[in-house]
């Protein structure tokens, strides 16, 4: 992460340097420059309640006459750490592409374990289906995205059926970057503290549920990415095909975990093209809706 903020001016960085010790993302976040076209039109918003049961939402700065598709962000940390309050540039980079964004906090370990922040996306998601539409959204027209161990969330999501049950038809596909879906057995601190006491740890696997009634999905990876091996979206991906649903895993070479979500912000798209993979997906799968 240093390595981007180093290309930011010296002086706004000495200014911010104690809080980037405290919040990589959110620092960056604070420094880079967002799309001009969309801004953030709510935020702290409570989908249930508790602290981390919040969310913000953005938007296109251009009025529509019609009701906007929706894309539900979840970011990653680990299942440890994050906060919606580091994603602007995400919400926005998104909204300026035409779509309404929610981006919504959730419980973190050591608070909660799985499946606690599973439970917490499909609440947020249901506040989405039930009242996006006094924001300017489409309820009937969702993407689940996310990054790491937000891709996990909305995996978990759009191909386990037990977490929103028939809501889950209005969920119009599913976009994960660097997301770890077929991780068992746990073999990282941060793995062994979310799901560890988990009596069966298949049934903590996007790759165990992938069936037909998930949506398309779009997997994006980097090369580089030695977090969260790419493997892992091509395994999902793969399953996902057996049963019929749409399904792709793409890389983009020499990018790591952090260059992907990195690369949705205006200063690094050159990164690779992120954004408008992400956004030509969920432009395509809402059409008809």
């Amino acid at each position: 992460m240093m390595k981007y903020l180093l290309a930011l001016p010296v002086v706004l960085l000495l200014a911010i340097g104690v809080s980037y010790a405290v919040s990589p993302l959110h620092t960056f976040d604070t420094l880079v420059p967002k799309d001009g076209d969309s801004t953030r039109i709510a935020e702290g918003i409570p989908y249930a309640e508790g602290p981390r049961r919040k969310l913000d939402i953005y938007a296109p700065t251009q009025p529509s006459a019609d009701q906007l598709p929706v894309i539900v962000w979840f970011y990653g940390g680990s299942w440890n750490s994050g906060s919606r309050q580091g994603y602007e540039f995400v919400g926005r980079a998104l909204a300026a592409h035409g779509f309404v964004v929610v981006v919504p906090d959730y419980r973190l370990v050591p608070e909660v374990r799985f499946p606690a922040f599973v439970e917490d996306g499909a609440a947020a998601v249901r506040w989405v289906q039930a009242t996006i539409g006094d924001y300017g959204g489409n309820g009937d027209a969702i993407v689940l995205g996310g990054h790491s161990a937000g891709a996990y969330i909305a995996a978990m999501l759009a191909n386990d059926p037990r977490w929103l049950g028939e809501d889950r038809e209005a969920i119009a596909g599913m976009v994960g970057l660097a997301g770890p879906y077929d991780f068992a057995p746990f073999d990282s601190d941060a793995s062994i503290a979310a799901f560890g006491q988990w009596p069966d740890a298949a049934d903590t696997q996007p790759v165990t549920f992938a069936d037909a009634g998930a949506p398309p999905a779009l997997f994006l990876t980097g090369t580089e990415d030695t977090t969260v091996m790419p493997r892992n979206g091509e395994a999902l991906a793969a399953r996902l095909t057996e049963q019929g649903v749409e399904a792709e895993a793409r890389a983009y070479p020499d990018v790591d975990h952090i260059d992907i979500i990195i690369a949705l912000s205006r200063p690094l798209r050159g990164r690779a093209p992120v954004l408008r993979d992400v956004a030509d997906f969920a432009r395509r799968v809402t059409e008809a809706n």
